[in-house]
């Protein structure tokens, strides 16, 4: 029997609707068990820049994303805050180590940088970026785990620092750096994967030196579980990173097939949960383990929901993800859930020397609320119960225009790139958060540079048309013309869902923008109503009432600085405020338009960071994006 201890180490089918917050149960755990990244750990050292960290805020991002309640953004920042300066320093990080796990937290800083703006989250990134350009590494090319490890590499170090590489890659333009990132992965399955069983050994030494390295092969002796979950979860978050016209990106997907095959093979019968060592459930003090089934669970179901995995996986996530919830997860007299089962540490060579051995890996202590533990089962719960809703919207995409709303800015690095309004944005003026929303729901996200044509609507099912350009926005803006409007006209008749966020009188154009509207009965006037002084937030609040037939579910919402409108037949205002009209639909023939004079469901207003907690934009975010893929159906 493994003894069970509680550590802290730093800050920070389905069965029904009765698992659908345990995400939010275990980030409540962490959030409580590691309240103060200053806190002194268990062997009283301060606490130091890790990746353990970037575990479990990874899970807490992908809550605040799906929630956006600001205590998750919050506890990101603060635990991130603690460690960097404002200048960028990490503090407790040193570069000469050339640690590939010190780069995780990297992708956190990314994160916070693109909704705050800070550069110092830019620096602090930048510093783990360029820590890549140095890190030793194989004849071949591929990473080393640290410094001290001479000439290895270890499956570990893959999810340590690829999908941070292929994010920065992806932000930053350098795309270059995709045949690097897919061979890290190609040779490591290359010298660590055995062509029996297709499971993948710990690590690989080149020298062979290493008292645990075959002295054919390199490799060391066991398949260790949660080791071959930080390959397959960081096989998953890159090709999510990748764009699907990279030809490589196909290795990648090939190489997780055969990832998931093996995990399959070796999913235990009874439980549905995996064994520590992999390929040996009977032998002696082997146990399941928590941290590497809940990765098992994140990578295979999130590999179905990219479209990369047959959707047969999600069976085997379904029962791993019951199996954890089954075994792990125990809600003590407080009322808190803990997540029992977490090997708190496996490695290779060190001092004390770890051999690789059987017995080597059973000697490891079992922990209860270990952070990697609960960092991958709340990734592995936000993929599993977000499952259910992504049927709503399936097979449909929804187009973003940036062709009327077409404004370009400079970012850090000097590139010229689409901003205000656009789904790639994640501060206050994005649509990350909408475009988040929509994805939920199963619905595709996608963007047009160019005008509306018949061939090009004919690939979307849903038109959002943002707050059109004047001369103050854009120099030689792209006005509605008469052709424009008739083609979008027809493609609604036939069954297309147009949504018009359009904006007050002194930041968007009217007199072109109208032409496309009139035809659906909806004219913009050029207005101005809802001026909100400072954070006086309530001047610019309408309430819905209960028999709203587009928000179902938001009640009170923010919209500051509107147009409000004029409609004729077949328009119908849905909502009005002192004589105004606010809100309309439009029905014409098999489709539908929807019509506000605000881009009121952008991230400033939903994310959870500015409003008070009882404006309800993000709820009518959802209440819209449902709204509108409902009208897809009459299609």
């Amino acid at each position: 029997m493994k003894k069970l201890i509680i550590i802290g180490l730093f800050c920070v089918g389905l069965k029904a609707a009765a698992q659908a917050d345990y995400s939010a149960k275990l980030a409540k755990t962490a959030m409580t068990l590691w309240a103060d990244t200053s806190a002194i750990s268990p062997n009283h050292l301060p606490q130091k820049w890790s990746y353990d960290m970037g575990v479990v805020l990874k899970g807490i991002e992908g809550l605040w994303l799906k929630t956006a309640d600001k205590q998750y953004f919050d506890y990101m920042q603060k635990c991130i805050d603690f460690f960097v300066d404002d200048k960028g320093v990490i503090r407790t990080y040193k570069r000469e180590d050339y640690n590939i796990d010190n780069v995780l937290c990297g992708r956190i800083l990314l994160t916070l940088f693109k909704v705050t703006g800070k550069d110092k989250y830019y620096k602090a990134a930048a510093t783990l970026r360029d820590q890549l350009n140095t890190q030793p590494r194989t004849k071949e090319g591929g990473f080393w785990h640290k410094k001290i490890y001479t000439n290895q590499m270890w499956l570990d170090g893959l999810y340590m620092g690829e999908p941070f590489y292929a994010e920065w890659s992806t932000n930053f333009g350098d795309t270059a750096a995709y045949n690097d990132i897919v061979n890290q992965f190609a040779w490591m399955e290359k010298h660590s994967r055995d062509a029996k069983t297709g499971l993948l050994y710990h690590g690989w030494d080149e020298s062979k030196e290493q008292q645990w390295a075959n002295k054919t092969t390199g490799a060391s002796p066991n398949f260790w579980a949660r080791a071959m979950g930080w390959y397959g979860n960081a096989l998953v978050d890159v090709i999510e990173q990748i764009p699907v016209s990279y030809k490589k990106r196909d290795t990648l997907v090939t190489i997780l097939k055969r990832f998931a095959t093996a995990v399959q093979k070796v999913q235990d019968t009874k439980t549905s949960l995996w064994y520590d060592i992999l390929d040996k459930p009977t032998g002696k003090g082997n146990y399941l383990e928590a941290s590497a089934s809940s990765m098992f669970v994140y990578a295979l179901a999130k590999g179905v929901r990219l479209g990369v995995l047959p959707a047969s996986y999600l069976n085997v996530s379904k029962k791993g993800y019951d199996g954890i919830l089954q075994t792990f997860i125990e809600t003590d007299a407080n009322g808190q859930a803990n997540l029992k089962g977490t090997v708190s540490v496996s490695g290779l060579g060190g001092k004390p020397y770890r051999d690789g051995s059987y017995d080597y890996y059973m000697s490891e202590k079992v922990i209860v609320n270990d952070p990697k533990g609960i960092g991958a089962f709340i990734q592995a719960a936000n993929e599993m119960e977000s499952i259910p809703a992504l049927t709503i919207g399936k097979g449909k995409t929804v187009t973003l225009d940036h062709y009327y709303n077409s404004e370009v800015k400079k970012d850090i690095i000097g590139v010229e790139k689409p901003f205000h309004y656009v789904w790639e944005e994640m501060d206050n003026n994005g649509f990350s958060l909408l475009g988040h929303v929509f994805n939920s729901y199963g619905v595709k996200t996608e963007t047009l540079f160019s005008a509306p044509t018949s061939t090009n609507l004919k690939k979307t099912d849903i038109y959002l048309i943002v707050d059109a350009d004047d001369l103050a926005d854009n120099p030689k803006p792209n006005y509605v013309t008469e052709k424009d409007a008739q083609i979008v006209y027809d493609w609604v008749k036939a069954g297309g869902v147009l949504i018009l966020f359009h904006n007050d009188k002194p930041n968007a154009e009217f007199e072109h923008f109208n032409i496309l509207t009139e035809k659906f009965g909806i004219h913009f006037n050029e207005d101005s109503r809802n001026h909100v002084t400072g954070a006086q937030f309530e001047m610019g609040a309408f309430t819905f009432s209960a028999n709203q037939p587009v928000f179902t579910t938001a009640k009170k919402v923010y919209l500051k600085e509107i147009s409000t409108l004029k409609l004729s037949a077949p328009a119908i205002s849905i909502f009005n405020d002192k004589g105004d009209v606010i809100m309309a639909v439009s029905k014409v023939g098999k489709g539908a338009v929807f019509a506000v004079g605000d881009p009121w469901v952008y991230n400033e207003y939903t994310d959870g960071r500015k409003l008070p907690a009882d404006f309800d934009n993000f709820k009518a975010a959802n209440d819209l994006v449902k709204w509108a893929i409902e009208q897809t159906r009459k299609k």
